[in-house]
């Protein structure tokens, strides 16, 4: 008889548990429901994982679609909405004109894991994010962002990397360390006051750390975090993220030290000196937000954003040379008709090499290495095109489709610098040309990556020819699509150009 009792108990226990399940599922099902009609329309979303499944499978190919369901769409990350922004006008009415209400950031468990909160990048829109960003940027002009002697830093680098990029002349290879390592350098100039050898190991490894941190922070990984931020809290793979994040760390706060027992209060030398005075200047106000924590992260902020961005559209621009061996070739006709081989670009040249120029615009427009912008939160209640948006909603600006506008761009699906060009020859930028955001989130560093772009490229397409080592093929040009979108690993073949062609 108690054998009878404990079947039908756990019977009951089954049937109990599976109507519950039932019961979560179906309210989950009209909860999603009752936003319709106070939502613009967008795919359907699955209970409790919303449309992170759809962009898991084919990121590119979902964020393509958006545009089929009008200028706004909603997509859901897990259980809550966001908003999709499929057009110029729509995005600058949002984080411009209203920027007060969209410059919010949101919370997403893996990178407030990360950080903490602390630092630029991802605090939210208040005082703390004011004075940290309007001292960076104060900081950042006082040593040389935006004016010659800047300059000056990137054409020396530039001066290494050529040479660096010809070790393996005609042998195939990766370019990606040589070129992320020559664009972290100017950075690493500015904020610990000295560049890194490409050969130096204990860099190298950061600059690797960097990349695997920058790629799993938004894959499936981080995704399946956000929906689970309990996760932190087991082991798996996800701790790699946060090994390595402790490690920039570490060698932040080891330059920190370095910097605090040399420091001269009247010469800073660098970003992290001028942070240092600032905090002590700091020290009786109650209001400073400035501190060890948001400084370390602060300096990373400025590290990774300084290193990945430009170093990978970098990379996409060289296998749309190669891919586009007439564009090459018009880059470096028009570069060597101005330079010749020997004098080095400098930024008066733009106006001298509108070809070029538009080629490396173009290169930013294809790459796109922010596909869906950079995510952005509704600080109150906002109203947009006739749908009321509640405080805490996440607003994206769909990059993707407002860089292959087919009313904006001339060639909107192809590479072609012509997109850039007016019937002149001469190089015009169009307004739906945002590859750096907009609002008072832009990127901290757009004077400073246009610079890099710019006098890399041409460095690089003056005195090298590039092209694929026999048999490859052209990697995915979908590419690899994370916190920003890198191409997959691809090797090439360098062959040195000179006066003797």
């Amino acid at each position: 008889m108690w054998t009878t009792l404990m079947k039908l108990d756990l019977v009951s226990v089954g049937l109990a548990v599976s109507l519950g399940i039932i019961f979560v599922v179906l309210f989950e099902i009209f909860r999603i429901h009752s936003y319709k009609g106070k939502t613009p329309p967008g795919p359907r979303p699955l209970p409790f994982v919303g449309t992170i499944p759809q962009f898991v499978k084919n990121p590119m190919e979902f964020i393509r679609s958006l545009p089929q369901y009008g200028d706004m769409a909603t997509v859901y990350l897990g259980r809550k909405p966001a908003i999709f922004l499929n057009t110029v006008e729509l995005a600058k009415e949002a984080m411009v004109q209203n920027a007060s209400s969209f410059s919010g950031r949101p919370a997403l468990p893996v990178l407030m894991w990360l950080t903490e909160g602390y630092g630029i990048v991802m605090a939210t829109y208040g005082h703390s994010w004011r004075q940290q960003r309007r001292f960076a940027l104060h900081t950042l002009r006082n040593f040389g962002l935006g004016k010659k002697s800047v300059e000056e830093r990137v054409t020396e680098e530039s001066s290494y990397l050529v040479p660096e990029m010809l070790k393996l002349e005609g042998k195939p290879f990766d370019p990606q360390h040589a070129l992320q390592n020559a664009v972290s350098n100017i950075i690493c100039s500015i904020v610990f006051g000295d560049r890194f050898d490409y050969d130096d190991k204990r860099f190298a490894y950061l600059l690797e750390i960097i990349r695997e941190n920058m790629i799993q922070s938004g894959s499936f990984i981080g995704q399946v975090f956000n929906l689970l931020p309990i996760m932190k809290h087991f082991p798996g793979p996800h701790q790699k993220l946060y090994q390595n994040a402790e490690e920039l760390k570490a060698f932040i706060r080891d330059a920190v030290k370095t910097h605090r027992e040399t420091l001269d209060p009247d010469s800073p030398r660098d970003f992290i000196d001028a942070y240092l005075l600032e905090m002590e200047k700091q020290k009786s106000n109650e209001d400073s937000t400035f501190h060890e924590d948001n400084m370390v992260m602060s300096v990373c902020d400025l590290f990774l954003a300084g290193t990945d961005t430009s170093a990978t559209t970098i990379r996409w621009g060289l296998i749309y040379l190669i891919e586009n061996p007439d564009v090459q070739e018009r880059c470096h006709e028009e570069i060597v008709q101005v330079l010749g081989y020997d004098r080095l670009p400098s930024m008066d040249d733009r106006d001298k090499l509108p070809y070029t120029y538009a080629t490396v615009h173009e290169f930013q427009r294809c790459a796109n290495i922010v596909p869906s912008g950079s995510f952005h939160e509704t600080t109150q209640p906002a109203q947009l095109r006739g749908y009321d948006i509640p405080k805490g909603t996440t607003i994206f600006a769909n990059l993707t489709a407002i860089l292959t506008n087919k009313e904006h761009w001339k060639h909107p699906d192809t590479f072609n610098p012509e997109n850039f060009l007016d019937e002149n020859g001469h190089f015009f930028k169009p307004e739906s040309f945002l590859p750096f955001s907009l609002g008072p989130r832009v990127c901290l560093g757009e004077s400073l990556a246009k610079m890099e772009l710019f006098l890399f490229t041409t460095s690089l397409l003056q005195r090298i020819r590039f092209s694929w080592p026999p048999g490859a093929k052209c990697p995915d040009m979908n590419g690899i699509v994370s916190l920003t979108r890198s191409p997959e690993p691809f090797d090439i073949i360098c062959q040195s150009r000179g006066s003797k062609e």
